[in-house]
């Protein structure tokens, strides 16, 4: 293939891609069939609900977590002779705080899954 058709062919392609971003109406086409394309069947009160569901969760394991660690180190670290005593009772005080916080959140949450703060 001599150089002049595929150059040809190459004008053609830039023409045709140029008229279509020109055409409004297709680019708007486009868009739309992109943004369906992306939705995936999710609102966007569903994933504000998801991603509340999930910040519980985390507060509550972090709590539980942070409170066992401070606990482990009580019992190796400061002497006093408690092992396993002052995990388990650091473990129970982060379990506690931990369902304390996931109901205060979870007590700000409307009906309406629409709003971020109970009014």
């Amino acid at each position: 293939m001599s150089p002049a058709p595929a150059r040809r062919l190459f004008h053609i392609w830039i023409a045709r891609t140029l008229s279509d971003d020109r055409n409004p109406d297709d680019l708007d086409r486009r868009i739309k069939d992109a943004k369906a394309e992306h939705a995936r069947g999710v609102t966007n009160a569903e994933g504000k609900a998801e991603t509340r569901g999930w910040a519980i969760g985390i507060e509550f394991v972090g709590a539980v977590l942070v409170s066992g660690f401070i606990g482990w180190l009580i019992d190796n670290y400061a002497g006093l002779g408690t092992k396993p005593w002052a995990m388990v009772v650091m473990l129970l005080l982060g379990f506690a705080a931990g369902v304390r916080r996931a109901m205060q959140t979870s007590a700000e949450f409307d009906a309406d899954p629409n709003t971020d703060s109970k009014e």
